[in-house]
């Protein structure tokens, strides 16, 4: 499995399918991107990607990390957002009631 590299000139709607189609293939994947504007893309596709799966029935976690990329023999800094089915262990129980439930305004 690739990681799935994202750049600030990355469509969302692109970069979200290519998250689905990964995770239904292999129930797992990686996002990177390096610097403000393609952390912005890669999480915008990550909404996305979790109402794709919605529909499939396939709930998801993401995990953000910081991690060290050699470009050119330049280090730089990337964010890796790990992506992995959500556990049922983690999944509320039914019964739960949210505790902050949005304001009504008359």
């Amino acid at each position: 499995m690739d990681m799935i590299k994202v750049s600030a000139n990355s469509r969302t709607s692109a970069v979200a399918g290519a998250i689905a189609g990964v995770m239904r293939e292999h129930k797992h994947a990686e996002v990177q991107a390096i610097g403000a504007g393609a952390v912005n893309q890669a999480v915008k596709a990550l909404v996305l990607a979790t109402g794709y799966l919605k529909g499939d029935g396939i709930d998801i976690v993401c995990v953000p990390e910081f991690v060290d990329v050699d470009i050119d023999g330049k280090v730089r800094t990337a964010v890796k957002l790990v992506i992995d089915p959500r556990p049922p262990s983690m999944e509320p129980p039914p019964s739960v009631v949210d505790p902050h439930p949005p304001l009504v305004t008359p």
